[in-house]
């Protein structure tokens, strides 16, 4: 396997044969949804070891946060590609006419999860003994989904602010939070490792940190969306599997918060629980993306009232850019 690891390094230069001057590329910009972090280092990876440029593309990377909406900003035709979040926005995109396609799937499992103490819950179906600290955008989402398929009630849930102090406080209380952000708090200012159960694997079953882009760029110009996802997904591969240290140092400069601890507690989360390198990515590539798996998250988001049935949901994404065993070798 470590063989099949490094010759996957040479893969780049198979892919994209054509050699560009730094003149004639073309120039892409790609929004993220947050801060720059290790969540984005594939991105950052293709971007620092010149994966991007060797099919044709000069890649800027335009952070997101708490003012920035990098999604708003394509479909201005400003930028050209953004990193969606999980189904429901794309699901919702088609609802609403707005012609955005989801064309690759980065993460084949949601890192959001929920956190209890120690010895408080031993299974998900555990955490209906606690009252849950769940944001207002989560309760409108993945909590649905949790009353539908689990029977957790709107009494035992109270507003989470973000702030982790109401949950370091009192045992009885479990916490939404993202699988290499909150656990890692807890375990700095509480001093204790918390018990953590990952939603996707209680069977939210959506994909994470999509490719976004407009139709009209997949119609108008497929060969930069196909370098662009290639690029990414071979990114991705190398960030994860090899030395990652030029696409960190790239993440630290957009966000001096980013610290290398930060960085490794993620990569390993993200490695340990199979975020990038799981399910259907195991047989169809990094960034794999299935109509079943689409559809089967449609129809749980149907059952628990955040979608309605009568929306398209295949319009909502493209398979023609993934599933073509980029960024194989991962079990």
């Amino acid at each position: 396997m470590r063989f099949l690891r490094s010759l996957f390094l040479v893969i780049p230069f198979f892919i994209f044969t054509s050699a560009h001057s730094s003149d004639n590329l073309e120039k892409v910009v790609f929004g993220s949804n947050w801060l720059a972090q290790a969540e984005h280092g594939g991105f950052y990876q293709a971007a620092a070891d010149g994966t991007y440029e060797a099919c044709g593309l000069d890649v800027s990377i335009l952070p997101g946060g708490p003012q920035v909406n990098n999604r708003a900003l394509m479909l201005a035709g400003k930028i050209h590609f953004h990193m969606g979040g999980d189904l429901i926005q794309a699901f919702n995109s088609v609802e609403q006419g707005i012609p955005v396609v989801s064309v690759a799937a980065i993460f084949q499992k949601h890192p959001q999860v929920i956190l209890a103490h120690p010895g408080k819950a031993e299974s998900f179906e555990d955490l209906k003994d606690l009252t849950l600290l769940i944001g207002d955008n989560g309760f409108r989402s993945f909590y649905r989904w949790m009353k539908a398929e689990y029977g957790f009630t709107d009494e035992q849930r109270v507003p989470y602010t973000f702030n982790p102090a109401p949950f370091l406080a009192d045992e009885n209380k479990g916490m939404q939070g993202y699988l290499s952000s909150e656990p890692y708090v807890v375990e700095k200012e509480g001093g204790f490792v918390p018990e953590v159960f990952l939603i996707a694997d209680a069977g939210y079953s959506t994909y994470a940190t999509t490719i976004e882009t407009m139709a009209d760029t997949i119609a108008n110009k497929p060969e930069v969306v196909e370098c662009f996802v290639n690029g990414s997904i071979i990114g991705w591969y190398n960030y994860l599997y090899n030395d990652r240290s030029a696409a960190d140092a790239l993440i630290k400069a957009d966000n001096p918060e980013m610290t290398d601890d930060k960085i490794t507690y993620a990569v390993s989360k993200m490695l340990e629980r199979g975020i990038v390198d799981s399910g259907d990515a195991l047989e169809m590539g990094i960034g794999a993306l299935t109509d079943a798996k689409a559809e089967d998250f449609f129809n749980k988001m149907v059952e628990a009232g955040v979608l309605s049935a009568d929306i398209d949901f295949a319009k909502a994404y493209t398979s023609a850019f993934v599933n073509q065993g980029v960024g194989m070798d991962l079990k």
